[in-house]
């Protein structure tokens, strides 16, 4: 049995289980919780019915959230030309380079929140699939992280723009702000990041396209939302 701390505990007896929530209401919840000695993140689960087995019913790509996540993301940029690695530097990223990012990788080291990197070496940084694929880092055409235009998409990760995919049981689960944010806020990411993944439903899928949605803080229960119609 999962363990669940006594503030985890008070905090859910606040909300009705299997009650739907409006995304107003949802939002006010979380943020009324017992706060933890740290700003927490929001997140959105959204459940889908998909088969993450199939290509073709794979939910994959970015967002860039209106409001932002309310953190610093810290991108890496693979790129062989001097002058991509010093547009991706200037852009913000804490590391770019060719061969010798490739190593440090390969290496082990893996802190940063995203990596990008130009088309002409993908053929490398495929071969780091084993390094970056569990992580959730590997570079995505469909993601918008295999491009030529270093200069927007470092700017677009570092200001808020969120990858997403599919795991294994279907769900897609991603930050939509800080429990600090104005509610108007994470009201707008909320509802902005249901709405781009409801129009990009894969012509594959069957049935109820989202079956469940829930948000919660970083350390408090889960808050369900009423299912778009």
């Amino acid at each position: 049995m999962r363990f669940r701390g006594k503030r985890y505990t008070e905090s859910s007896k606040t909300v009705e289980k299997n009650k739907e929530y409006g995304v107003g209401e949802a939002v006010s919840l979380v943020k009324a919780f017992k706060a933890a000695k740290f700003d927490e993140a929001v997140d959105i689960v959204m459940k889908l019915g998909v088969d993450p087995k199939h290509s073709d019913q794979l939910v994959r790509g970015s967002f860039s959230l209106p409001k932002g996540i309310g953190k610093e993301v810290r991108v890496v940029v693979f790129a062989g030309s001097d002058d991509k690695v010093e547009v991706a530097q200037k852009a913000g990223a804490i590391e770019a380079g060719g061969d010798d990012l490739l190593k440090k990788v390969e290496g082990g080291w893996l802190d940063f929140d995203v990596a990008i990197s130009t088309p002409d070496m993908m053929g490398k940084v495929g071969k780091l699939g084993r390094v970056l694929g569990p992580q959730g880092k590997m570079p995505s055409p469909k993601s918008g992280t295999v491009t030529n235009d270093i200069l927007n998409a470092v700017k677009e990760f570092r200001e808020g723009k969120i990858e997403y995919r599919t795991d294994a049981g279907g769900n897609v689960h991603v930050p939509v702000g800080k429990v600090s944010f104005p509610n108007g806020d994470l009201v707008e990411n909320i509802e902005s990041f249901i709405k781009h993944i409801v129009s990009n439903r894969p012509p594959a899928a069957k049935g109820t396209f989202v079956q469940k949605i829930s948000i919660s803080s970083s350390m408090g229960p889960g808050v369900r939302v009423i299912l778009a119609a």
